[in-house]
Parts: structure tokens; C-alpha cells; sequence
């Protein structure tokens, strides 16, 4: 058996992610940590569910990592360290995981962790009913999870399933118990996990609160230190208008917030009273997923004139003030792995082409309002926003797209923002023209999300498309542990999505930003996938 033994020591040094900042950040964060006191952080983005298996909302990974924990922990390059796993191996076949479990661990319900709690977790993945189909396709290759041992945990895959490490490692660990609580889906304090915090009040609409866990002392190998948390206890108050958090924070009724608009980043930026931290998400960015198979979006010519009418980086610039990036794949630039430069400027921003190509797709009349018609149907696309997503002004980057489309090519985009009800069923229905999405989920499984067809993994397959090339691209590259195999049909099918059949509209790229007092010490950014991380490692000076 290859064994890829995880190394135990710990490289010395903190990572400092990109930052600015009115203070030395490395003198600051040098100064010694003091228990005790308590934090109140202002978010941009409520949960819908606070059961991790199940909330896809990469925003919200921020709350529910101080209650929840994973396998392994990531580094800044992307290799696997001790968390709740202190090893792992792979079999030369790359068929067979084993885990060998963390001595000491409990769940804040007194269970303690042990290879059956972790299969339990996995089983109970395997469960559509549970999980609605949302991990379907990760989980599909595995054919069993065994408990060897106490401590030991084997999982066998059906077939060679690439992205299979990333997914098993990552996925929140749920005590047992809580797999037979009536508040499993929905989450709250009765469901508990191992964090260095336990979640013991929801109000929603409103606030969310942890206190600390005083037993905890498993923290993964790359924190800042071990042991229970600094914090007694954390509050996050639910503030979906960035004015607000940034009013919040400026007059002291909050310590630290999280997503600052490019008009308010200046506020912090080179101010001795704040310290201002950003960092780009993983995964795929921002985009609108046009769907090939319902009204004028079905017809190539019009995604790709919609494409070319507008001028992205104005846009941008227009709205995030130089502080947004703009997206030109199918991942993001930070995905270093499979980020291909090369479709950078390869497609769009051509007005002369977005109206000739609708003149050649029939789109040549004009109604009273300016819009383009065609059999006296005005060329209209439907672009639908879920609320529960609508953040970091997305609603006025989609105007300002809209306004753009309107003016330079005669396209009406409607644009409808709506409630999960709502989204679940067009999304089921295919009565859309466009869905505005990003996805935050790394290791090329953002990628099998969005591009396999729906009936094949897929979930998050907003364009429709079923193109066999798509499919073959895919599984050649999940089933390939060599990473440049990987990435070289990832970039074929990039080319083939974005400039040979305009099937997505890459606008620009999220990223994550913190603003704290200058008393407020340790927020940051996980290592690899980026997002705020957990209070775990934050504490409070207060002399």
C-alpha cells in the first residue's frame, strides 16, 4: 500500500494572507493572546440550514466551522494535515482510503469520535432522501465505509474517483446522535459536532451564538495555537446590507465584519483605527449559466451576442472601484491547479458582433421600448438570483449588466430575484433563462457541478447542456490522479463552454474581506479555500 503519511510537525510561522491596513500586521499579531471576553461579528449571509452536510452557502462556512470539523485541515499549497484524522493512506489503486482517527476526541454531546461516528456520517450521505441529491454524484463511487477498528475508518470506491480525497476530508463530521434528532435537516443546538465552539442560541433573522467549548484540544495541525478557544463566547448578527455593517462597525456596535463593499473598503484601508484583510474565494466565479434549452437563451447566436454587448471590466470598475477581479473561466484564478490563462480575452466585448450576430439569428425588429423582436416576440431572457446568494451588490452588478444589454444590443434582461421556493422550482422546471451562481467547492468538483448533465451529477448544471463532449472531458479527468491529465481536459472543456458555445457568462471572480478594530486580533482567511475562518484563533485586547 502507498502510504502518504501525514507529516506531524508543524511548519513555524503564520500564514499572512493579502492584506491592508492601518497597523503593522505582523507586529500586531505578534503581541500575546489573552483569554477570555467576548466578540460580536457582523455577516453578510444567514443560513439556511445550520446542518453543514446540507447548506450550500460558502458564506455561511464561516458560523458553522466553529461547531463542525473535518478529517484533515488544508495548508496555503493545498496538502492534507491532522485534524480530526492524525493519517491517512491510499492505496496504490487509489480505490481504498483508510483514516486513522484523533485519540481524546468528543462531541459536545458527550459521544465520543470513533470510526463508526464517521461512517455513520458517510452512510447517511449515500441517502438522497437526506441529502435531496445535493452530494449525490461525490458520493456515488463509494461502495462502502467500514470502522476496521475504534480508531480506523476504511473507505473503498467502486471506481477511481479523483476529486474523492478532497470531498471525504472535508465533509463536517456530525455526532452520531444527531443522525436521529427531528432537527437534523434544519440543524440548530441540538445537533452537535467537535469545534472548539458549541452553538447555543438561533434567532433567525437576527443573530446567531457560540460559547466556548472549554474541552477542546484537537485543533488541526496549521492553527495558530491549541486548546480551547481565546473567546468566551461569539455572536454573529445577521446584516445583509453592507452600509449597515460598515455603520456597525465604524461606531463600535460590532468588532469585526465581513463583506465590504469596494466603496467601503477605503474606509479601512490606511487606518490605524481598523485593520482590512481580503482574499480571493476558490471554486467557480460569479457568472450567468444560460440555459441552451429555453427560450432565446437556446439559441447560441444570442448567448454569444449577449456575451459581446458588454463591457465587463467597465462594469466592474463602475461598482467594486478596482476591488473585484474580473472572471474570464469556468474556476477561478485562485484555483491554481486547473486556472488556464488562456481563455483570458479570448471571447466577448465585441457590440459590432453581438448585433450582428442577432440580425443573422432573425432578431431584427425593434419594439417601442428598444428592445429586439422577432415574430413579434421581444428578445427577452429571464435571469434568475436566489436571495439566499444575493450578496457583495450582486443585485446592482446585474442591473448594470442589464443596462448595458439594453443599450448596446436591444436585449431585455429580466432580472427576478426570489426565495428558495421559488428557485427550487425553476431550477426543477428549466423556466429560466439564465441562473446567476458561483460555487465555492474546490478540487474540480465545482467544475462536475455545473458542466455534467443534471442526471449525472450535475446539481448545479444551470445551462442545461448535455453535450456528450462535456461528459467524456469529465470523466477522463475524474478518473486520472495526474493532475496535469486533469487540468488538460478541464481546459478543453473550458474553450468549449465559454468560447465555442457561449453557455456561461463569467463576470467576475468573489472574494471575502474582513474588517476588524484594531483590539480585535487573529481573524483571517482559511489557508486554502480562503473564506473567513472560525473564531477559534481571534481574541481581544482589552487595555
Amino acid at each position: 500500500m502507498r502510504k502518504r503519511r501525514l507529516a506531524m510537525a508543524l511548519m513555524a510561522g503564520a500564514l499572512l494572507l493579502t492584506a491592508c491596513g492601518g497597523t503593522d500586521t505582523t507586529a500586531r499579531e505578534s503581541a500575546q493572546p489573552t483569554s477570555g471576553g467576548s466578540l460580536t461579528w457582523g455577516v453578510e449571509t444567514e443560513p439556511t440550514t445550520l446542518n453543514p452536510h446540507l447548506n450550500g452557502q460558502g458564506k455561511t462556512r464561516l458560523l458553522l466551522r466553529n461547531t463542525f470539523e473535518s478529517l484533515l485541515s488544508r495548508t496555503e499549497d493545498g496538502k492534507y494535515v491532522p485534524w480530526l484524522a492524525s493519517g491517512y493512506e491510499v492505496s496504490p489503486d487509489a480505490l481504498t482510503y483508510t483514516f486513522t482517527l484523533r485519540e481524546g476526541v468528543r462531541f459536545t454531546d458527550g459521544v465520543p469520535l470513533t470510526a463508526n461516528a464517521v461512517a455513520r456520517n458517510f452512510t447517511t450521505l449515500q441517502d438522497t432522501t437526506y441529502t435531496g441529491g445535493w452530494s449525490a454524484w461525490r458520493i456515488s463511487s463509494l461502495a462502502t465505509v467500514t470502522a476496521r477498528d475504534e480508531r480506523t475508518v476504511v473507505f473503498t470506491l467502486k471506481n477511481v474517483y479523483a476529486p474523492f480525497l478532497d470531498f471525504a476530508s472535508s465533509q463536517e463530521i456530525l455526532s452520531p446522535a444527531a443522525f436521529d434528532s427531528p432537527q437534523l435537516k434544519a440543524g440548530g443546538p441540538e445537533i452537535a459536532g467537535t469545534g472548539p465552539f458549541i452553538l447555543d442560541r438561533y434567532v433567525k433573522g437576527q443573530e446567531i451564538h457560540f460559547r466556548k467549548n472549554p474541552e477542546y484540544n484537537w485543533a488541526p495541525q496549521n492553527a495558530k495555537h491549541q486548546g480551547p478557544a481565546y473567546l468566551d463566547e461569539v455572536t454573529y448578527r445577521f446584516l445583509p446590507e453592507s452600509s449597515v455593517r460598515t455603520g456597525a462597525l465604524t461606531s463600535g456596535q460590532v468588532d469585526v465584519i465581513e463583506g465590504i463593499s469596494g466603496n467601503d473598503a477605503g474606509l479601512f484601508q490606511d487606518n490605524g483605527e481598523f485593520t482590512y484583510q481580503h482574499a480571493p474565494d476558490a471554486g467557480s466565479p460569479y457568472a450567468l449559466y444560460l440555459n441552451s434549452t429555453y427560450g432565446p437563451a437556446a439559441e447560441e447566436k444570442v448567448r454569444k451576442a449577449l456575451i459581446n454587448s458588454v463591457d465587463v471590466d467597465a462594469v466592474l470598475k463602475s461598482i467594486y472601484r478596482g476591488q473585484r477581479t474580473r472572471a474570464w473561466g469556468i474556476v477561478s484564478s485562485a484555483d491554481s491547479e486547473f486556472y488556464d490563462r488562456s481563455i483570458e480575452r479570448s471571447y466577448g466585448g465585441d457590440t459590432k458582433a453581438a448585433n450582428r450576430l442577432l440580425d443573422e439569428a432573425g432578431w431584427t425588429a425593434r419594439d417601442d421600448k428598444g428592445f429586439r423582436t422577432k415574430d413579434g416576440h421581444r428578445l427577452t431572457i429571464d435571469v434568475v438570483q436566489a436571495q439566499s446568494t444575493l450578496r457583495d451588490q450582486r443585485d446592482v452588478l446585474l442591473q448594470a449588466i442589464q443596462a448595458q444589454a439594453k443599450q448596446n444590443a436591444g436585449i431585455d434582461l429580466e432580472i427576478s430575484l426570489v426565495d428558495a421556493g421559488t428557485y427550487a422550482e425553476r431550477r426543477k422546471s428549466g423556466t429560466f433563462g439564465s441562473i446567476a451562481n458561483n460555487d465555492t467547492i474546490t478540487g474540480g468538483i465545482d467544475i462536475e457541478n455545473h458542466w455534467y448533465p443534471a442526471d449525472s451529477g450535475g446539481t448545479l448544471n444551470y445551462s442545461r447542456a448535455s453535450d456528450p463532449e462535456l461528459t467524456r472531458w469529465l470523466t477522463a479527468a475524474a478518473t486520472t490522479v495526474d493532475t496535469g491529465a486533469r487540468a488538460g481536459q478541464y481546459s478543453q472543456l473550458q474553450r468549449y463552454v465559454l468560447s465555442d458555445k457561449a453557455y456561461a457568462f463569467p463576470l467576475y471572480e468573489p472574494e471575502d474581506q474582513i474588517a476588524a478594530a484594531a483590539r480585535v486580533h487573529g481573524a483571517g482567511f482559511r489557508p486554502f479555500k480562503q473564506f473567513p475562518e472560525s473564531a477559534y484563533d481571534v481574541w481581544v485586547d482589552r487595555g
